[in-house]
């Protein structure tokens, strides 16, 4: 008999870190956290199967459109699913989420249509959704801004709150997640946030995933101990969870959101786990890592280990080969579904860039109005060159024959 493969360092979790579902599927206890998962029936565990698998098919098509010059640019997650699908279960309808661009299955999740997922990396417009149809802010393309949103929101709600009485905070409190990655953490804003929600005791969750790489940085770089332990300079706690176990994701979050909701403060989860694919589509991997580490973590590909639990314990039903099958089927409507959405979106469907500019600030501001000027007077000189054509017109952003490159 071999002696099972011993994980990588890349793959190691860190020491302390809560894992409940092993690699090859097995739950394991932990008195502090198993017992969250009380909650966990069968129907919400498949549809966090579901959502895991249709996001990453949709990803799939996301990276295809992007190649084939229909979309400006798109932001794959695959690798990251159950981090997510684990979080989203654990928190309530009324919960805000503060996502950064990579967050595809927290959208999908709460309501948001592919289309409209696909309309800010098409251009047509400035995010596809109004927030407070779905309580998921548009996506921050500017690193770790969000976290000083979610904070804020979060300050918002407890000022809401005063005067609640503890059982009621407890029963229709709400908390903000402010996601962000390790890239991000580097950044001052995550700092700020942190000490304001820490001075203030604010409901909100900051859920950092660590996905090892911030573009072709390693994390071992940007932090000499898992991120989670910075918590405790702030006087908050810290959690690391392996981020490809649902379960303990959904269990870490569930606490954690319960202690920022009645009034404990709040609280840092790192979930550890890998993005497969590139950064973005204008990234190559191969440039900055190793087959060898894609195959080790590809090992404890969360899908796979969500999908031998539902089959083991007959969560997925009486026919799991149906349940499967039909997740697989609706992963493939979904993507034909998203691709006619993007082809179909022009112009119309968006916003000139002159509303960009007069829609950074509510009044009017000078720094802006130069720019705009300087914006008119480039366009003016692009449109004199030779079979320039329509491309350096802001009325063509995102219009199908352009493919959203603007």
């Amino acid at each position: 008999m071999s002696e099972p493969q011993q994980p990588s360092q890349a793959t190691t979790l860190p020491a302390g870190a809560v894992q409940l579902l092993d690699a090859e599927g097995t739950l394991h206890q932990d008195a502090r956290f198993t017992p969250y998962l009380a909650d966990l029936d069968h129907a919400t565990l498949q549809r966090m199967y579901r959502l895991m698998a249709t996001e990453r098919r949709l990803d799939a098509e996301g990276t295809s459109l992007q190649r084939q010059g229909q979309l400006a640019l798109w932001v794959p997650a695959i690798g990251q699913e159950g981090a997510q699908a684990g979080a989203l279960a654990a928190l309530r309808e009324e919960d805000w989420i503060f996502p950064t661009y990579r967050e595809h299955l927290f959208a999908l999740g709460r309501g948001v249509s592919p289309g409209q997922l696909f309309e800010l990396f098409r251009g047509v417009s400035h995010a596809g959704w109004t927030a407070e149809d779905h309580r998921v802010q548009p996506y921050t393309l500017v690193l770790a801004a969000q976290t000083l949103h979610a904070t804020g929101y979060a300050w918002g709600i407890q000022r809401d709150q005063a005067g609640w009485d503890a059982d009621r905070v407890r029963r229709e409190g709400q908390v903000a997640l402010a996601c962000y990655g390790d890239g991000a953490s580097s950044e001052g804003d995550v700092h700020e946030s942190m000490v304001f929600a820490a001075s203030y005791d604010l409901p909100v969750v900051f859920f950092c995933q660590n996905n090892q790489w911030a573009i072709s940085v390693p994390a071992t770089t940007q932090t000499r101990v898992p991120l989670a332990q910075r918590a405790a300079g702030y006087g908050f706690e810290g959690i690391t969870v392996d981020g490809n176990d649902p379960l303990a994701m959904y269990a870490v979050t569930a606490w954690a959101a319960e202690q920022a909701r009645t009034g404990s403060g709040p609280v840092l989860v790192e979930a550890h786990t890998f993005r497969v694919g590139a950064h973005t589509t204008a990234d190559d991997p191969t440039k900055y890592r190793t087959r060898e580490v894609e195959t080790d973590w590809a090992g404890l590909d969360p899908l796979v280990r969500l999908e031998t639990y539902l089959r083991a314990t007959g969560a997925a039903g009486q026919d799991p080969d149906a349940f499967f099958a039909s997740v697989a089927a609706e992963g493939e409507e979904l993507a034909a579904a998203s691709r006619e959405a993007v082809l179909s979106m022009t112009a119309q469907t968006g916003v000139s860039l002159d509303e960009v500019f007069d829609t950074v600030y509510a009044e009017p501001h000078p720094l802006v109005a130069e720019e705009k000027a300087w914006h008119h007077e480039w366009q003016a000189g692009f449109a004199d060159v030779p079979d320039a054509g329509p491309a350096g017109s802001a009325d063509q952003a995102g219009s199908a024959d352009q493919g959203g490159r603007a």
